[in-house]
């Protein structure tokens, strides 16, 4: 089944062109769907004109019919005074006007028992169940601790969040309402990597269909089916995921530019053909003008042919400082807390030469502190820190600031970096500020060029211990592959916090979780951390189910009368179902605990799973 037809799009926001210039594609029930391209091609403006934020100039747009679609970064106005949770709420008002309605028919029910109104009682009862009634305030817990919106932000009213924060509630919000088609501008701009992680899980049991926009590679490789790039304007197809479209992309692109020059040649050859033809023709064959017109006519087609272009690849390399020892930094003793919570304590660590290390962890665990106290920029609470004599160090924020907001990057370059104006044009252009952009002040630039022109002012540095933190957060996929490319060739120690695990699994060889004030310090690559800690979770599962096992079951007595087996299930029943009720309730507890719910929800899975066995028992025999 067809979910979404698009056919022809048309838009343009200034005479003559068209950012979308006849987009056709059509989206399949269940479709999982990244929409590629360069910044500026159009992807968010395709979204705003199948939500209806934006009109388009020509071309049809066709919904299935009872589809619904909702796009993540267009939030809602409420009414205000609404909190969080009555945000979250807002998805299961459908339920709650059931629910109303029920306790209305409920307290008629009490004066009037007549046949119709218990019926519709009965209906709306049945209405109720199907549509999860009874699970939504379960659901909604577990879709808010999924995506870490804990239980101080659901009490906060929901104009004090942040623009991040009201995002990744409007995610929950969506996913709550079971919205048909979901379309995702930058989804895990704003969230961890648990969170980012519990998304994909969830989109990929998810039955509705998906077109997502997102620079997080790794994520486009866990989630999409195939890919459609916006870059030329039109809607170009590719049956993959990103690396599929990567390798592919640049296939046809090999392809194209063999058969750009093939042409080329043949347009040289036609050419001096025909231009030796009309000289013939001119001395005495006039036939042969008619050959090289004919010639001339293959020759205009040819010459409409446009070269193929791709984007520029940076190049540019980082200047390495002599390194003289092997110790980069040591740590003894470390901690640092703020108030009653400590962020990690006792931290003993050492780093050498060519370490690639990878510090990861939940928003809020302490990452960026520990990082400030790397550069001095905080002192620890307990222990040291020491780098080597001769480690030469560079550190990239996450908020990126400058001496003068108010300089051109160019002065900018000339003032903080003592070079010459040429040195200065010529290093900005290898980070794609070119022509008059140069001359812009840095105050107006977005955090994204603002974390490119620091690296631009790094990468001229005799370093040889570079820190960055969150060094992709605000770039497109073009600049990350660029930051990337001039990371390839350093050789030295690199720190660099980061939520993009297309980057980390790329650059780390060690790998430092920080989670619960614990620092785990994993030598390997981020895909073997991962299963490392799938193995200690899995452990840690085990163990636990160890401590639950039940006491052998006792011997199997000679069977007993129906009566009786009936009246021990009947028992068994009662045992299980006041155990269930008691694991729902002890969820409702730990509402805001992520992985006590995990354990609960595997508890009462097995638990149901009896109880199941217990009802099934009871009916074979009661028959």
């Amino acid at each position: 089944m067809i979910d979404l037809t698009v056919r022809d799009l048309v838009k343009s926001f200034e005479v003559g062109n068209n950012i979308l210039d006849g987009v056709t594609f059509e989206v399949n029930t269940g479709e999982r769907i990244g929409i590629l391209g360069r910044n500026g091609c159009g992807k968010t403006t395709l979204f705003r004109i199948l939500c209806g934020a934006i009109p388009a100039d020509s071309g049809e747009i066709s919904l299935a019919s009872g589809r619904r679609l909702g796009l993540i970064s267009q939030i809602p106005v409420y009414p205000e005074g609404w909190t969080t949770e009555d945000v979250l709420r807002d998805a299961h008002r459908r339920l709650y006007q059931i629910e109303d309605k029920l306790t209305d028919l409920a307290e008629r029910m009490e004066t009037d028992d007549s046949a119709a109104l218990l019926s519709e009682y009965d209906r709306l009862s049945e209405e109720f169940r199907r549509l999860g009634g009874y699970e939504m305030d379960f659901e909604r817990d577990r879709v808010a601790n999924g995506l870490d919106i804990p239980a101080s932000m659901r009490a906060q009213p929901f104009e004090s969040l942040s623009g991040g924060e009201k995002t990744r509630v409007n995610l929950a919000r969506l996913i709550l309402e079971d919205t048909d088609i979901l379309l995702l501008d930058e989804p895990t701009n704003h969230l961890d990597l648990r969170a980012t992680e519990w998304l994909e899980e969830y989109l990929l049991h998810f039955r509705g269909s998906v077109l997502v926009i997102s620079h997080d590679r790794y994520f486009l490789d866990r989630v999409v089916q195939r890919s459609i790039d916006l870059s030329t304007g039109r809607a170009e197809f590719y049956s993959g995921n990103y690396s599929f479209y990567v390798v592919e992309r640049q296939r046809r692109f090999d392809e194209q530019l063999k058969q750009y020059e093939k042409d080329q040649a043949k347009l040289k050859q036609l050419t001096e053909s025909a231009e030796k033809l009309h000289l013939w023709a001119f001395m005495g064959n006039d036939k042969l003008h008619k050959r090289a017109f004919s010639m001339e006519k293959r020759i205009e087609k040819l010459e409409q042919t446009k070269r193929p272009t791709q984007d520029r690849k940076l190049n540019v390399h980082f200047s390495e400082h002599e390194f003289r020892a092997d110790e980069v930094l040591v740590m003894e003793g470390v901690s640092k807390g703020y108030g009653d919570r400590t962020l990690f304590s006792d931290v003993a660590l050492s780093v050498t030469g060519g370490e690639r290390i990878a510090l990861i962890g939940d928003n809020g665990a302490g990452k960026t502190t520990f990082l400030k106290l790397l550069m001095n920029q905080e002192p620890p609470d307990t222990g040291y820190l020491r780098r080597g004599p001769t480690v030469r160090v560079a550190y990239l924020p996450q908020i990126v600031t400058f001496e003068d907001p108010e300089r051109s990057m160019v002065d900018t370059m000339l003032y903080e970096c003592k070079c010459q104006p040429q040195e200065a044009r010529d290093r900005l252009g290898a980070f794609g500020f070119r022509g008059e952009d140069v001359f812009k002040s840095v105050s107006a630039l977005s955090g994204g060029e603002r974390s490119r022109l620091k690296l631009c002012m790094l990468m001229g540095s005799e370093i040889n211990f570079l820190v960055l933190d969150e060094p992709t957060n605000h770039l497109d996929i073009a600049s990350r592959e660029w930051i990337e490319d001039a990371l390839s060739d350093y050789g030295e120690a690199l720190l660099f916090v980061s939520h993009d695990r297309y980057f980390i699994e790329k650059f780390a060889t060690r790998i430092w979780a920080l989670s619960g004030g614990v620092l785990t310090d994993f030598r390997g690559t981020f895909e073997e951390y991962r299963a490392y800690a799938q193995r200690q979770e899995s452990l840690r599962q085990t163990a636990r189910a160890a401590e639950r096992k039940k006491e052998p079951k006792p011997k199997k007595k000679q069977s007993q009368s129906p009566e009786k087996q009936l009246q021990k299930l009947e028992r068994a029943i009662e045992k299980a179902e006041s155990a269930v009720a008691a694991l729902d309730a002890e969820a409702e507890t730990y509402a805001t605990d992520y992985q006590k719910l995990l354990e609960i929800e595997e508890k009462r899975a097995a638990l149901q799973s009896e109880l199941d066995g217990l009802y099934a028992e009871w009916e074979a025999i009661a028959e």
